[in-house]
């Protein structure tokens, strides 16, 4: 890993911490609930906003994907937000994968290709907590879906840091304040600065708009396939009062004979 993954992985310490369990608390005290979004993916008629979600794409490969794996997901399936077959290859190539083993036995690295999953930050758990001390990065791919109200759960702790604690309170050496993390003090440093990338499509890029973006990624990731499957529920629930209104017809139709 170069020293510049390195040197953003060392300031933030690790998203293991930043997404850990509740139960991972390093005081007591009690977290704040999230605020509810109105995302375009709640409700039985949701969708992702796909705009918000190739945004948020760059925000994970710039920022999480540092210290992240994302490997459920294979970088051919960013063709479901809008994505070309040459931008899928262009983003793919810039990582390296082992392949093999070749003709004499050997294995190899090769650049990444459309069909690989997303290439991890490292090549197992070990060298994933030598590098965070001690900490393992979780994988992202079913983060919204991990965690309790996962998506308003993820933007809460993104956005949720302070420049320092309330009065009275008392921060361990080397943590941080966030309102939304249970115990309120965290290891990881904010990891989302406004304008700390630049948007391809114009959008401002604040730290609340990078917040959302990924989020609205990391949702899409974790169920890739939500719209197909609400629009199956519509499908069925369609089907089910179509044959419940047949059935009703032909009940009345039966039991008229009989009186």
């Amino acid at each position: 890993m170069g020293a510049f993954a390195k040197a953003v992985c060392g300031a933030t310490t690790s998203l293991a911490l930043l997404l850990g369990s509740h139960a991972a608390a390093i005081a007591a005290g009690d977290a704040a609930v999230p605020p509810s979004k109105d995302w375009s993916f709640d409700g039985w008629s949701g969708t992702v906003d796909r705009a918000a979600a190739q945004r948020g794409l760059k925000v994970y490969l710039n920022n999480c994907s540092l210290c992240h794996s994302l490997s459920l997901v294979s970088y051919r399936n960013l063709g479901a937000l809008g994505f070309s077959e040459d931008e899928i290859k262009a983003i793919a190539e810039t990582y390296f994968v082992t392949d093999g083993p070749d003709n004499f036995g050997d294995m190899f690295e090769r650049a990444a290709r459309p069909s690989d999953n997303f290439v991890p930050p490292f090549p197992n758990e070990q060298a994933a907590r030598a590098f965070n001390n001690g900490a393992y990065p979780p994988d992202l791919s079913l983060i919204t879906k991990a965690r309790v109200d996962g998506s308003n759960y993820v933007h809460a702790l993104l956005t949720g840091y302070e420049d320092g604690p309330p009065e009275g309170t008392e921060l361990m050496p080397g943590m941080n304040y966030n309102a939304y993390f249970p115990g309120h003090q965290i290891a990881m440093a904010q990891p989302l600065w406004d304008d700390g990338i630049e948007y391809d499509d114009g959008t401002s890029a604040t730290a609340h708009q990078q917040a959302w973006d990924v989020v609205n990624f990391l949702q899409w990731a974790a169920e890739p396939h939500m719209e197909e499957r609400k629009r199956m529920g519509v499908k069925v629930v369609i089907y089910l009062l179509v044959f419940a209104a047949v059935m009703y017809a032909f009940k009345r139709k039966i039991w008229s004979k009989l009186h």
